[in-house]
């Protein structure tokens, strides 16, 4: 089965996905704040995998949010597309 919803599209509700993005890229900084102070405070290994884990994927949304940052100023800056009125709409019926 394949389902084709606009916001999957580049371009497409780039609001949403941003704010998605940020909210996550939120999250998993404040994740890995927390796991690098209990490792400086407890030294437990878990807890250094955990620093890494979430500092990668803290790079990783921060990565996601600057292209949906760059798709939003590429969206507003772009020209609309220029539409040329039907001088006689009945020839197009025809």
């Amino acid at each position: 089965m394949t389902v084709d919803l606009p916001v999957l599209h580049c371009g497409h509700c780039e609001r949403l996905k941003l704010a998605v993005h940020a909210t996550a890229l939120g999250l998993v900084a404040l994740c890995g704040a927390y796991n690098a102070a209990a490792w400086l405070s407890r030294r437990e290994g878990h807890l250094a995998v955990n620093t890494i884990l979430y500092t990668a994927l803290t790079i990783w949304e921060q990565r996601h949010v600057a292209h949906h940052l760059e798709e939003m100023r590429r969206c507003t800056t772009s020209d609309p597309p220029s539409i040329e009125p039907v001088s006689n709409p009945t020839t197009l019926a025809a």
